[in-house]
């Protein structure tokens, strides 16, 4: 086989690479611009959720609140803890 027909036969398989490598290519940037709208409309999701739940919090009687506010805090935190 001549140096010309072994150089013809490489730029062919590279030729077929190349084109391989453009479809993966294009199937992996449609991956990115499904789960980028995915992602969106998880994030649009959480927000309605959060909303919503500042809502009921906003809702609930001032002194629940208070109690559920003292709970939060952590142990000893507590004025009348004594520490």
């Amino acid at each position: 086989m001549t140096q010309l027909q072994q150089l013809a036969e490489r730029v062919e398989r590279l030729l077929l690479r190349h084109e391989e490598l453009q479809r993966t290519n294009a199937l992996l940037l449609r991956q990115v611009e499904s789960l980028g709208a995915e992602r969106d409309s998880l994030k649009s999701r959480l927000s309605a959720a959060r909303t919503r739940i500042d809502h009921l919090i906003d809702k609930l009687p001032q002194q629940a609140a208070h109690a559920a506010a003292q709970a939060e805090s952590p142990p000893g935190s507590h004025p009348r803890s004594g520490v």
